[in-house]
């Protein structure tokens, strides 16, 4: 039976594919519309994402907020903020999938504002992974929690050490690639090696998406013991 809790994984896996593969720019896949298409299904699925819930943005304005409150909302609204911005240059930019808008103005505030709200938006959505990544452990290991008591403390040991070698790849290649010059505007135009094949491109964008992602989960459990103090 499907549960309304496994559309939204479905979706929010749909959207973290999409934003790996989106990250390449036109330049990714020979057809410069593919970038595009992918685009309006990631729109699209925001879209969704945004109805299912509709509930936790309108309690933004209710309530306490306490350190974790603060961090969550701080993260989800940047991603809506750059998720809009990033829609909306898209459209103006579009040569295939909006062209029929014929719009004729803004090229250069949307190549400059979908090149920086690209790169922010990355970053942010790999932290929001990260809030959410805790519970998804607990959940996990508290329904094998029998199971979790017979593993070794070895096998917990190695996982860290390769989560570690990850995050320390993800470092060096988001320092490698330049994203923070795009994020800071300090690089003009994106530049990518279309000779490199897809698996090291994706071996990269992982990598970085897990650094934040870790990194949000730090963030989450570092606010959650400021809560309790």
């Amino acid at each position: 039976m499907i549960t309304s809790q496994k559309i939204r994984r479905t979706i929010d896996l749909s959207m973290t594919i999409l934003s790996l593969l989106l990250m390449g720019g036109t330049s990714l896949f020979k057809w410069d519309g593919v970038h595009e298409i992918l685009g309006t299904l990631l729109l699209v699925l925001w879209a969704i994402h945004i109805c299912l819930n509709h509930k936790y943005y309108l309690s933004l304005f209710k309530g306490k907020y306490n350190a974790y409150r603060v961090l969550q909302a701080i993260i989800n609204i940047s991603i809506l903020v750059c998720a809009v911005l990033l829609a909306l240059s898209g459209i103006i930019l579009s040569n295939h999938v909006f062209s029929f808008m014929n719009i004729e103005f803004g090229d250069a505030w949307a190549r400059k504002t979908h090149l920086i709200s690209s790169h922010w938006y990355f970053v942010f959505m790999s932290l929001h992974l990260g809030l959410h990544i805790g519970m998804m452990i607990k959940a996990i290991t508290s329904k094998n929690a029998p199971l979790e008591s017979k593993k070794p403390s070895g096998v917990k040991i190695v996982l860290r050490v390769v989560l570690f070698a990850v995050c320390v790849f993800g470092l060096y290649r988001f320092i490698r690639l330049g994203l923070i010059d795009y994020m800071l505007y300090r690089q003009e135009f994106f530049i990518f090696d279309d000779s490199q094949p897809m698996y090291k491109y994706l071996a990269d964008y992982i990598s970085i998406l897990i650094f934040f992602c870790t990194a949000g989960y730090y963030l989450s459990e570092f606010s959650k013991k400021l809560n309790k103090k």
